[in-house]
């Protein structure tokens, strides 16, 4: 009897931080965030300036007084405001959702207060697989056509939706909540053969991450693949962590449009180029040779306690690459996905807004929740040290010429004899490594990456 009567009292428990939660998550102020027009905007390898008037004089000042560093930075350079918004609310923007199908082996049908660093890997993965079925070039044609006001909070109803929800959960008998409500959407329009395809490959996509068991990528594939690293659904995830996950998700995809892409994780902070190139050139399902595309992640560290500044030209750098698709950081336990920079700031999206449950299996599913409406800046003195590093390269060609230009980048921002991390030629069991990521069939993290998640399972973020 005693044991039942603490059961309850945790479900209770449960329930009522799943409610607050919710509240606190959906009350979203509307805050404006203010863009420089003297300075350059960077966002995932394209170059954006605001200055109504002059020769880009701000935007050559900024590459002339890196030096080399982005000597051979491959930049698209636009010139409007509304080029640059098309292409910010164009990324795939995942956030908390509540309502969702029960995570198995839990109570759990939200993930606000937990899930944020799960969130900005696969919004992180998410602008890989852009880059691999749509292109750096593709923005979503109805971007400028949502309803921003609907990004705000209405406040007037939060505290009536925390009782609401809360009175239910006791209850357990909570209707379930319709799909997200859609934002005013557009009037209907004509699509020609590209956009038709692309509309598909964009819908197809965002669906591979809904919130659903089935869903490749989704909160609860992902969650399974966690657990055999130690971590359960309400856990924090720190990017290191979440780089293995991804990776674990991409080789276990079997859908056929997922067979052209691999993720490859470093390790120590070295990529062994020959073990990127065996992943690209590994046989496909059909037992086709074939080389794929690779998401290479890169989990490190920016400092001690603190983020080093002296690394802040190195993650602009990178920002600035077309082959980058992010950065996972944020604050201790606050996790940000950052596309890009100003000045000393950098240009993130963030997961902590919570939405209610999209059905992405239903045809014409509400996109416009998928798509945030509103950058957010941050300065980089604020970031936390530990965060994972994304790079896209579709081909063996694309690899070889982005770890050349990654390299001397790294060189050339390393004021101590070693780097952020290395690129170095060979397998990683040419360097006397116990495993690598590429062998391991049985299981997700190999015994001594276990022990060092063990070790470091009291970080905030986990190295690796």
């Amino acid at each position: 009897m005693e044991a039942t009567g603490t059961d309850e009292v945790e479900k209770i428990k449960s329930k009522f931080m799943s409610a607050w939660n919710n509240m606190k998550y959906s009350w979203v102020l509307k805050t404006k965030t203010y863009f420089s027009r003297n300075s350059p905007v960077f966002l995932l390898g394209k170059c954006y300036h605001f200055k109504t008037e002059g020769e880009y004089r701000a935007l050559h000042s900024f590459l002339s007084s890196n030096g080399s560093n982005f000597d051979k930075v491959s930049t698209e350079i636009s010139g409007n405001v509304e080029e640059f918004r098309k292409d910010f609310i164009s990324r795939i923007w995942l956030t908390y959702r509540e309502e969702f199908p029960q995570i198995q082996g839990s109570a759990l049908t939200t993930d606000c207060g937990w899930g944020c660093t799960l969130r900005t890997g696969q919004m992180l993965l998410a602008q890989g697989l852009m880059l691999h079925f749509l292109g750096r070039a593709w923005v979503w044609p109805e971007a400028l056509e949502m309803d921003s006001c609907d990004s705000g909070s209405w406040t007037s109803s939060t505290v009536r939706k925390l009782t609401a929800s809360f009175e239910a959960s006791l209850a357990a008998d909570r209707d379930p909540k319709a799909p997200a409500r859609p934002r005013r959407g557009p009037a209907p329009r004509d699509w020609d053969v590209t956009e038709r395809r692309n509309e598909v490959y964009h819908r197809k996509i965002i669906s591979w991450f809904g919130d659903s068991p089935l869903a490749a990528f989704g909160l609860h594939q992902l969650i399974e693949y966690g657990k055999k690293s130690g971590k359960m659904a309400g856990d924090w995830y720190g990017p290191a962590v979440v780089a293995h996950i991804l990776r674990k998700a991409v080789e276990e995809a079997r859908d056929p449009e997922l067979q052209g892409v691999t993720v490859y994780v470093a390790q120590d902070c070295t990529v062994y180029s020959s073990d990127v190139i065996d992943r690209q050139c590994s046989f496909m399902d059909s037992g086709k040779a074939s080389t794929k595309a690779v998401i290479i992640l890169v989990p490190v560290r920016l400092g001690g306690e603190r983020t080093n500044t002296d690394y802040l030209e190195f993650v602009k750098g990178i920002l600035s690459l077309e082959y980058c698709v992010g950065i996972i950081g944020g604050k201790p336990k606050q996790s940000y996905y950052f596309a890009g920079f100003q000045d000393d700031s950098l240009i993130y999206m963030d997961p902590h807004y919570c939405q209610s449950f999209v059905d992405v299996s239903i045809k014409d599913f509400p996109l416009e929740s998928f798509h945030c409406p509103s950058p957010k800046k941050m300065s980089f003195k604020k970031m936390d040290p530990s965060c994972t590093i994304g790079f896209y390269c579709r081909t063996v060609q694309d690899f070889e010429k982005a770890s050349e230009e990654i390299t001397k980048m790294l060189n050339s921002s390393s004021k101590e004899k070693y780097p952020l991390f290395t690129f170095v030629k060979g397998h990683s069991r040419d360097y006397d490594f116990a495993s690598s990521p590429l062998h391991e069939e049985n299981d997700l993290f190999s015994e001594d990456e276990k022990k060092r998640l063990k070790r470091f399972s009291a970080e905030e973020f986990v190295l690796l």
